[in-house]
């Protein structure tokens, strides 16, 4: 298969500025999770990962420089996030929640909260997949599970009870 066309779309990090890129979208998602995985460790910063990046993914400085845009805009909501991910998450204290689990969900939540260009089933699609790329089967059941009962409360679909691992 060849290049697939990445959007034709606004990113409301940068002044409306249109981004287009010849990447599948499932890629530029992992791209963009693997910077915000790398910022939740100490001494790791952007500028280093981004050649690090391009040189292991093989991917332009472009692509590079519209996933560290994507994953600024998450960190912004991060907080906000965060806090819905520990109102949600009713099994696991937010401290017990791996890494790999919270990035996905941050970014998932993002997705599904604050960009109106994917569709809701999309994001939480794509956040299983990156569970079961980046993490393990559990954790694809747990995220769903996290990310499925916030969109029905949001969108207004009655949750006979609240989301826990099974």
């Amino acid at each position: 298969m060849g290049n697939l066309f990445f959007g034709s779309r606004r990113d409301k990090g940068e002044s409306g500025r249109l981004i287009a890129m010849s990447l599948a979208p499932q890629k530029f998602r992992e791209i963009v999770f693997q910077l915000l995985y790398s910022g939740d460790f100490d001494g790791t910063t952007d500028e280093e990962m981004i050649p690090f990046m391009m040189h292991e993914l093989k991917v332009t400085k472009r692509i590079m420089v519209d996933a560290t845009t994507r994953m600024r805009s998450v960190r912004e909501k991060q907080d906000e996030i965060d806090a819905l991910i520990r109102e949600t998450s009713l099994e696991y204290s937010f401290e017990r929640i791996s890494r790999v689990e919270k990035t996905i969900l941050r970014l998932g939540f993002f997705e599904l909260l604050f960009d109106d260009t994917i569709p809701h089933k999309v994001a939480i699609a794509e956040a299983i997949r990156l569970c079961r790329k980046f993490g393990t089967p559990e954790s694809s059941q747990f995220v769903n599970a996290i990310l499925d009962s916030v969109y029905k409360k949001r969108y207004g679909i009655t949750v006979a009870e609240p989301a826990t691992l099974k």
